[in-house]
């Protein structure tokens, strides 16, 4: 009976799921581009837009950075609709550590033009900011960017990071 039960366990292991994680990237470590402030990442953020949607619907983004803050890679969290977007953090830092990234800086447009964050988008800043210091991966700026190339908001130059 126990040899029975023990080919059963075998067979039954032989249906479980095997998880591996990859990363791949296509650019050098010396041809990242660096973030040293709030405009570098504005400027790495609006130019990755889709600018035929930028006032159409709202998009949540994500930049992930090295220890040095060079960019490892910039991935789309979610879009909705004109005036909201569903942000998972689990998503957030599923990407974040799969690319061992340090630090993030979290972004998203408002198609409406107003720079000001919402009570809401307060609220997801600071759960993504306790997310990642459990995980020892710093949330370093949440930027709200406009249809206008230069009228965006900085959390961190807020204070509010």
């Amino acid at each position: 009976m126990k040899n029975t039960q023990s080919t059963q366990q075998t067979i039954d292991f032989l249906h479980v799921a095997e998880v591996t994680l990859t990363y791949l990237t296509k650019v050098k470590p010396s041809e990242r581009l660096v973030v040293s402030c709030s405009r570098d990442a504005h400027k790495i953020f609006f130019d990755s837009w889709n600018q035929n949607a930028i006032e159409h619907k709202e998009s949540f983004k994500m930049l992930l950075l090295n220890r040095a803050n060079k960019v490892l890679g910039i991935t789309t969290i979610s879009e909705g609709g004109l005036s909201g977007t569903v942000t998972d953090v689990r998503l957030i830092f599923q990407y974040a550590i799969k690319a061992n990234a340090s630090g993030i800086i979290v972004a998203h447009n408002h198609p409406s033009g107003n720079s000001n964050p919402s009570e809401s988008d307060l609220k997801i800043t600071n759960k993504i900011k306790e997310a990642g210091n459990l995980l020892d991966i710093q949330l370093l700026d949440h930027i709200i960017l406009t249809p206008e190339r230069d009228l965006y908001r900085s959390f961190a130059d807020e204070g509010q990071i």
